[in-house]
């Protein structure tokens, strides 16, 4: 029944997609003086209010990538903001600057948590979106952004995490988690191994918080990103299975929180 339910949700998006055009426009906002350079996306097919998402990017910061799935997430109805977490005029060109960058915000998580509570906000302020239906996800270093944004108490319908940094410094923070959370994760991602895994999992289960985790055999870190190369001896590898059944979760899991 719910295989039925979700197909049809599914064929009814599409149908109504079909003449819709996609918009893609600036959406700039700030947080501490520093400009940041979100994008909106949504379809034209009218002004009723309809679900946010919020997209947090990888470490190489917010890129075509992003943007493509906020086109997916418009074509399926949704609202979609592209958050900028490290300001406009940081664009990292090569993973030793991506390090630096999403290094600065991995050791303040406080300061990761309002950069992207403020990316929320802008998300939130769109008279397109239905401010009490909205959700995050994010992808690696987004993963984990989303996760602390959660930690930080965020006002949200759920959150996604693809592939995602799991760790935290204040795991006894998951108690301020009120939403529920879907995490996808590669069973073979060395960034993210077994111990972080299970120390993720004790985190929710002690703080009781509503969550499903889905691990994907034989995939490893950058599971959804073709440009990750195919080789998982790598580390990093797309692998095309994870990715479509990661995003079929995701699609389930906004079904039932945006009901």
């Amino acid at each position: 029944m719910k295989t039925m339910i979700l197909a049809l949700i599914l064929t009814t998006l599409a149908a109504t997609s079909a003449w819709a055009k996609i918009v893609v426009e600036p959406a700039p906002y700030s947080h501490a003086g520093t400009t940041l350079a979100g994008r909106l996306v949504y379809d034209d097919t009218g002004k009723d209010k309809r679900p946010g998402v919020l997209v947090v990017h990888q470490w190489m910061g917010p890129t075509d990538y992003e943007l493509g799935r906020a086109k997916q997430l418009a074509e399926l109805g949704y609202v979609a903001l592209v958050a900028d977490i490290y300001g406009q005029d940081l664009r990292p060109k090569n993973p030793a600057e991506a390090g630096a960058a999403a290094g600065k915000f991995r050791a303040d998580r406080a300061l990761l948590r309002a950069v992207t509570a403020a990316g929320l906000a802008r998300l939130k302020a769109s008279p397109l979106v239905d401010a009490r239906r909205v959700a995050a996800i994010g992808y690696c270093f987004g993963g984990g952004a989303v996760l602390e944004l959660a930690r930080g108490g965020a006002d949200l319908a759920g959150v996604v995490s693809f592939h995602g940094n799991l760790d935290t410094p204040n795991p006894a923070d998951a108690k301020q988690i009120k939403t529920r959370l879907l995490v996808l994760q590669g069973a073979d991602d060395p960034v993210v191994p077994p111990a972080q895994v299970a120390l993720f999992k004790k985190e929710m289960d002690d703080a009781k918080v509503d969550y499903r985790f889905v691990s994907y055999p034989g995939a490893v870190h950058a599971f959804t990103q073709k440009e990750a190369g195919s080789d998982p001896a790598k580390g990093v590898a797309y692998n095309a299975a994870a990715d479509a059944d990661s995003w079929r979760e995701m699609v389930a899991f906004f079904a039932t929180i945006f009901r």
